[in-house]
């Protein structure tokens, strides 16, 4: 299996830490005027999306998780779990709303999804990168509201609020990173 020392380390490189996949979400290499170099990074859990910070000295070692990709359609939310369907076999697989964490804000009825497997189970689930979606509820416009830059709270179809400019209105079709979570433009 492959392994990471501390020189690999950078934002979205995957690692296991006890058996557990993580993500690399923030790391900063430290070069303190005495003793040796060490990485400070935040990792995030790919089991139950918790960010944990840990310290990574020269030496150190990690093995690489094996990390499947399988797409998926997202079917509904049946109040405990989301469920999404294989568009091979039409097998039903079930996720928490924990294994879902920042994923599940941008997903609505029949969006194609990449199921995350470790081990052959299922743990996480990642949205599309951008998404067109509609504006259900923002402030109305001012006149005068025209300086740049300037942004307005709006609320998408999918309960997701971000920031958008103020000529977007309520019903209004925009594209959105859902990385970031940012407005990207305004579908025509």
């Amino acid at each position: 299996m492959a392994t990471i020392g501390m020189g690999d380390i950078k934002k979205n490189v995957r690692l296991e830490i006890s058996d557990v996949p993580y993500k690399v979400v923030e790391f900063q290499h430290v070069k303190p005027g005495k003793g040796a170099a060490f990485v400070r990074m935040k990792v995030k859990s790919f089991l139950n999306g918790k960010v944990i910070e840990k310290t990574v000295h020269a030496g150190d070692k990690f093995e690489v998780p094996v990390i499947e990709y399988k797409t998926m359609q997202y079917l509904y939310d049946d109040g405990e779990m989301l469920q999404f369907m294989d568009n091979d076999t039409y097998d039903q697989i079930g996720l928490t709303y924990d294994q879902c964490d920042d994923a599940m804000k941008w997903l609505k009825d029949g969006t194609t999804v990449d199921m995350i497997f470790y081990k052959g189970s299922a743990i996480s689930v990642s949205a599309p990168e951008t998404m067109e979606l509609v504006v259900t509820d923002t402030p109305p416009n001012f006149k005068g509201d025209t300086s740049s830059g300037s942004k307005k709270p709006a609320t998408l179809e999918t309960g997701a609020v971000i920031q958008v400019p103020y000529h977007i209105l309520e019903g209004d079709t925009i594209k959105v990173n859902t990385v970031e979570g940012e407005y990207l433009e305004k579908v025509k």
